[in-house]
């Protein structure tokens, strides 16, 4: 029987699928995609996704959401929907609807894996600290933290704006490409987001074309990520080389923030730099290059959570924490 309709909603897509739960763990049914620009509201969405569903839905729902869950109507950080958390279960008909930060839900997640689906990339392969903090952080539309805190095994998660934090360059090309975003996107404020996103590697390649005093075509997100990868661009694969070194950095000093023993690094675009990041880029002497406390840095464990959909996992893992 289908427990409970989980989704997970960024700025581009919002993903459904109903689950159910085993063990104490959330096994999701099949999943439905839609992009958020097809819809004019969440509901009219949900309304489509109930329509399509052929079996009547469950009388629950577990919502991520990429946005801060707090006050009285909640809009997604880079998109147009909106939800009012006292109404939204009257609103789709349902007995009750959980709503959570994405990355939160994505911490839920990690601490509901085994830790087979966790693979190491960096550091000891050691297991998750049975007391201790786990840093839980990955780019997509923006870039999503939470922190993950064990007490005698049991989880606790807390989630975090931190990709909102200050881009601090760490050389003279970075400090170039912050004025240069400081004038692109006319603002004051650079965040760690701006760079260490889907859309941050796009900023990178025009970045690199203005500092070389270079031609560069115009390339979608998609287009520049895929030069960048398969190396058809040499831009854009200087433009992927600063990424991953800006990533290091920002994952360094989120480690160092919440005291995090392990990090888990979680989401689409990491799984598609997994090659690039373990062979080839400098995200590991960036992440651990923090002066008196690189062998400090060096004892982290970096690892990758494997599962496909781990936002959804996770929405539904952080019902079934909440009901038990």
């Amino acid at each position: 029987m289908r427990e409970i309709v989980a989704v997970d909603i960024g700025a581009t897509n919002a993903r459904f699928a109903c689950a159910t739960f085993e063990d104490g763990r959330p096994v999701l049914g099949p999943i439905r995609k839609y992009r958020v620009a097809d819809f004019e509201t969440f509901n009219d969405c949900w309304e489509t996704y109930s329509r399509d569903e052929a079996e009547a839905l469950p009388n629950r729902a577990a919502i991520g959401l990429a946005s801060p869950i707090v006050g009285e109507e909640i809009r997604l950080t880079n998109g147009q929907w909106t939800f009012r958390p006292k109404t939204i279960a009257v609103e789709l008909g349902l007995e009750s609807v959980k709503l959570v930060n994405d990355f939160a839900a994505v911490a839920h997640a990690v601490a509901s894996l085994s830790l087979g689906e966790m693979e190491p990339l960096f550091g000891p392969d050691v297991a998750l600290p049975r007391n201790g903090t786990v840093a839980v952080l990955g780019p997509g539309t923006g870039l999503g933290v939470a922190m993950l805190v064990f007490n005698n095994g049991n989880p606790q998660i807390i989630p975090t704006e931190a990709g909102h934090i200050d881009f601090a360059p760490a050389d003279q090309i970075e400090a170039r490409i912050a004025r240069f975003l400081k004038t692109r996107l006319k603002v004051e404020h650079i965040s760690a987001e701006r760079i260490v996103s889907g859309p941050g590697l796009n900023y990178l390649y025009q970045a690199f074309a203005d500092i070389g005093e270079k031609e560069a075509s115009a390339l979608t997100d998609a287009e520049v990520w895929q030069a960048a990868l398969d190396g058809s661009n040499p831009l854009a694969r200087a433009a992927l080389e600063r990424f991953c070194l800006v990533y290091g950095s920002v994952a360094g000093n989120i480690a160092l923030a919440q005291g995090a023993t392990t990090v888990v690094l979680a989401g689409k675009l990491t799984e598609r730099l997994h090659d690039f990041m373990i062979k080839s880029s400098g995200f590991h002497p960036r992440f651990v290059a923090k002066g008196r406390f690189e062998a400090y840095m060096k004892a982290i464990s970096i690892r990758l959570a494997l599962p496909d959909e781990v936002g959804l996992f996770g929405a539904a893992a952080a019902a079934f924490r909440e009901d038990h």
